[in-house]
């Protein structure tokens, strides 16, 4: 057996909707727009989850989660999160590093970032200092910039004995 690192990159976006909760990293920020998906919508942490399966050659999300599969309807995707951390477990994978960032213009996630780093810390098992997130506008250009969707980018370096 080698000790191995792996990388992976992960990207979501979602269209945002008047009516839907604003969920971001596991946490609802206050927002009258909340992003549209067959589970909770949480771009940030849908980003994450195809870094970590990438980083392991696990496929997508799409793969382990089907949005036609009515078992992940509105799902909380912090659960589906600590699912994938239990897949890299069982193949003695662990999450050395993540980084992340957001795009959106509305809200401003600033406020937010200890508590959604705090969340994703606990739910991959790693410290805080392991965790990075980040939020950028699209300087008001396309869909993301007209505040019609949200986007995020995510980092994930992953190590284990191959």
């Amino acid at each position: 057996m080698t000790y191995d690192m792996r990388v992976g990159i992960g990207f979501d976006i979602h269209r945002l909707i008047e009516g839907r909760r604003f969920i971001i990293g596991g946490m609802t920020i206050p927002f009258e727009r909340g992003p549209i998906g067959h589970s909770d919508g949480d771009t940030l942490v849908h980003a994450l989850i195809d870094a970590l399966l990438g980083a392991a050659g696990l496929g997508d999300i799409g793969t382990h989660f089907p949005p036609d599969d009515e078992q992940y309807k509105d799902a909380d995707s912090m659960d589906m999160l600590k699912h994938v951390v239990d897949m890299l477990d069982g193949r003695m994978l662990y999450v050395s590093h993540v980084d992340a960032v957001v795009m959106c213009e509305q809200p401003k996630l600033s406020p937010f970032y200890e508590q959604i780093r705090t969340n994703l810390a606990k739910a991959l098992r790693i410290s805080v200092d392991q965790v990075s997130v980040k939020a950028t506008t699209m300087e008001r250009l396309g869909p993301i910039g007209a505040g019609e969707a949200i986007a995020a980018q995510a980092v994930a370096l992953v190590e284990g004995q191959m």
